[in-house]
């Protein structure tokens, strides 16, 4: 595998963190496949950017595993999903509905790309700071993140000697539809204004701000790096200090 020209997949790719990853994959000179469940947004993104987009559901298998017909050289498992509820409050369809489409769809989209990933390879979960600890009314995500992390360390060790990386990206709260319905949600809760709401759900990252779609790329690209090719089943925090 050459560091130009690679074949990269990124799935949840047509917004946010995902979208900012494969313009900075696509801007290497790679070629980028997108994927997600909105065909409006996915289509919008790879026409603007150069990119191809699939639809494809992480968490449905067949859809997954077609994918991969031909082996990607790095694969980004971006899709994931969060919805903040306290324990008492969380359904037992909310718990599944998380679980399958933050830590399944990454267990099925790395199982499937490992099957044909050559030397050099690179699998790169986002993850989150709530992969790291705990917090209050987010049991279902922070469980699913914690469960993304053990995948990627236990992956990491099984493809280590086949020359492949596996590793997880942990930002914090990062400029997204998520951060957005957190902000909204403490407006709406607690009859904030804007600039309160959002003070409060950066107030954990010493930095005092939330992190750049961008910075998350940077750090992915990095990882995909031949400079980073000894760093193996590592949980990088994106985070201003807050881990």
């Amino acid at each position: 595998m050459t560091q130009a020209g690679r074949r990269v997949l990124v799935t949840g790719g047509g917004s946010g963190i995902g979208l900012a990853i494969a313009r900075a994959f696509a801007a290497a000179g790679d070629a980028v496949t997108i994927t997600g469940r909105r065909a409006d947004v996915l289509e919008d993104a790879a026409s603007a950017h150069g990119l191809t987009a699939t639809l494809a559901d992480v968490t449905d298998e067949g859809a997954v595993q077609a994918l991969f017909e031909t082996p990607f050289d790095v694969v980004v498992a971006n899709a994931g999903m969060g919805k903040a509820a306290k324990v008492v409050d969380t359904d037992l369809e909310l718990w599944n509905r998380t679980l399958a489409v933050n830590l399944t769809g990454t267990f099925l989209t790395f199982r499937a790309a490992v099957a044909g990933m050559q030397d050099g390879g690179r699998l790169i979960a986002i993850a989150s700071t709530q992969a790291l600890k705990g917090g209050a009314n987010v049991a279902a995500y922070a469980a699913s993140k914690h469960g993304v992390l053990g995948l990627v360390r236990s992956l990491a060790q099984e493809v280590a000697r086949k020359g492949i990386t596996c590793n997880a990206i942990c930002p914090g709260f990062t400029e997204t539809e998520m951060a957005e319905a957190a902000v909204s949600g403490l407006m709406t809760r607690f009859g904030l204004d804007r600039e309160a709401a959002t003070a409060k759900v950066v107030s954990n990252n010493p930095m005092g701000r939330m992190i750049a779609p961008g910075e998350v790329a940077a750090a992915v690209l990095w990882l995909a790096s031949p400079g980073a090719a000894s760093v193996n089943g590592h949980a990088l925090s994106l985070s201003g200090g807050e881990i």
